[in-house]
């Protein structure tokens, strides 16, 4: 397992350009990026070279400091180089996804006023109205003959390397959030909430130098960005980008080559480990014997604990969960056998973190405590015990949503806190509990709140169905549900025999379930719900 270390101060490492100038210099000859299962290596330098020769680019296409620079490329060392090559320079980044429509991806261009989009994707057939530059252009083309003769006549040494520092206040990022209960939107994120980040994994999670890392979340996402991409470079780590779709099977063999310090993970990577491959185990009867004896049962999970820190490579710090809501039932096994992980809650709008616990502290059930320099309260005449919505304040939060004031003064209030949007109680070691979204909030034909993410979360637990949204008509409350090939295979079961028995399930789901909240029916869904690239399903496309 890695040791930790720190290696920067808050009081005076106040400059996120000046981390990423730091490191270049400190680690030069160093590995900084590898695309996972290519020849493609950069050192630092190498990082360094290419930063030039993008400033290059960026001049001839009379891109001026605080111009938006788009950017739309697949997880890979292009991204990494391209993005900070974009902040070094003075301009804005504008991370799009790589797997949007082109019709989304023009409506981000348009809507952020991107001067030039750069991009890995060579089909556009938007290219009349769009200035997009491929990322290919350091090869040799008739269009890029110019410009590819003064970027290949840069070059760098250590010492010149030398990037204006930045205000904290100025913008740095324009981020599009994911839109999981609503239309996406361009959050403002200033260099202060950047290195706010970066600062606050440097102290939270203190990762050595000489650290390899595997990055698998989209980075055009800050959840990604923040801890698998920025963090390590400032801190000299070794990043290898995950380049394919991240399939269970290429994520474990990637995993055991790189042997990462530190794993950054969504709930359904983990879910689906242990959901799909552990519980089918553990629920026969057999086992169900086996580990009501106590000597067995930790012999039992000592060997499924062994099995799954083996899935992740083995020498990870932690396990850190976050971007979506992680099952209770999980949870509740990870703890039985001891299990590295915690559990995070941020949003784009906070660059991300807004709470966090080491592991070795963290509480079942919990998504941690306020990250430093941040405040965090619950709107509630009882927060202890009465769920209100989460809201916050600090470092991190954003400046506002890019061209839409309206919204801005919706979600931050005149004294600075940021409506999260989000309900959820404080124990009085604020600890901070989420119980569900304000939006999706029902209420019940008694006037008692229900939150269908619980009820979502006792459905999941019965290991029978792999995706459920709970929705409300009328009075009455209905899960939609999927269930996929592989998961019937795995239960042993047929499409037919679930519908002939989901009556049956919606009983036995209503004897667990309180009162309140019992299901009026189950339906099935012939196809997985449409998610977010954080796999969050967009939950206001279901009625």
């Amino acid at each position: 397992m890695t040791e930790r270390t720190r290696l920067f101060d808050a009081s005076k490492d106040s400059s996120l350009i000046d981390l990423i100038e730091r490191s270049i210099k400190e680690n030069w000859s160093k590995p900084a990026y590898t695309d996972y299962g290519t020849e493609i290596n950069y050192t630092f330098g190498d990082v360094a070279l290419d930063i030039a020769r993008l400033h290059t680019l960026y001049a001839k296409y009379g891109i001026q400091k605080g111009d938006k620079i788009a950017l739309c490329e697949k997880n890979s060392t292009h991204w990494a180089v391209a993005f900070l090559s974009i902040i070094t320079y003075g301009a804005v980044a504008v991370p799009i996804l790589a797997d949007f429509s082109v019709e989304q991806i023009v409506n981000i261009y348009q809507h952020s006023e991107s001067k030039l989009l750069i991009s890995g994707r060579n089909t556009f057939d938007i290219k009349e109205t769009l200035n997009i530059v491929d990322w290919h252009f350091f090869e040799d083309s008739e269009k890029y003959a110019d410009i590819y003769a003064a970027m290949n006549a840069v070059s760098v040494t250590k010492e010149s390397v030398n990037y204006d520092r930045e205000d904290g206040e100025t913008l740095a990022a324009l981020s599009y959030t994911s839109g999981s209960t609503g239309r996406s939107k361009g959050v403002m994120l200033p260099y202060r909430s950047l290195w706010s980040n970066v600062i606050f994994a440097d102290e939270r999670l203190g990762l050595p130098k000489n650290s390899r890392t595997l990055a698998i979340l989209p980075m055009a996402h800050m959840y990604g960005f923040a801890f698998d991409f920025m963090y390590e470079f400032c801190i000299g780590a070794h990043v290898h980008f995950l380049t394919k779709v991240p399939s269970p099977a290429i994520v474990i063999k990637a995993f055991n080559e790189v042997k990462p310090a530190i794993v950054i993970a969504v709930p359904l990577i983990i879910e689906k480990i242990v959901i799909g491959k552990v519980f089918p185990v553990l629920k026969k009867p057999i086992m169900r014997v086996l580990t009501k004896v106590p000597f067995l049962r930790r012999i039992i999970y000592n060997k499924i604990k062994a099995q799954l820190e083996n899935a992740f490579g083995g020498n990870f710090y932690e396990v850190i969960i976050g971007g979506a809501a992680f099952s209770k039932e999980v949870e509740d096994l990870l703890r039985k056998i001891h299990f590295r992980y915690t559990v995070g809650y941020g949003m784009t709008e906070c660059g991300p973190i807004i709470c966090y616990e080491d592991y070795g502290r963290f509480r079942k059930g919990s998504c941690g405590k306020p990250a430093p320099r941040m405040e965090v309260r619950i709107l509630s005449d009882n927060p202890h015990k009465v769920a209100g919505e989460i809201v916050t304040r600090g470092t991190n939060v954003m400046l506002g949503y890019y061209k839409n004031p309206e919204e801005t003064a919706e979600a931050i209030d005149a004294e600075g806190w940021l409506h999260t949007g989000d309900l959820g109680t404080m124990d009085k070691n604020g600890n901070v509990f989420i119980r569900g979204r304000k939006k999706t909030m029902l209420l019940g034909a008694n006037g008692q709140n229900v939150y269908p993410e619980e009820i979502e979360d006792v459905i999941l637990s019965q290991g029978i169905f792999e995706e459920t949204v709970v929705v409300q008509r009328g009075e009455k409350l209905v899960a939609l549900a999927y269930i996929s090939e592989t998961r019937l295979k795995e239960n042993d079961l047929t499409m037919d025999e679930v519908k002939k028995n989901l009556n049956t399930y919606r009983n036995e789901l209503n004897l667990i379930l309180p009162k309140f909240a019992n299901l009026a029916s189950i339906e099935m869904m012939s196809e997985p719900f449409e998610k977010t690239p954080k796999q969050s399903i967009r939950r206001y496309l279901y009625k």
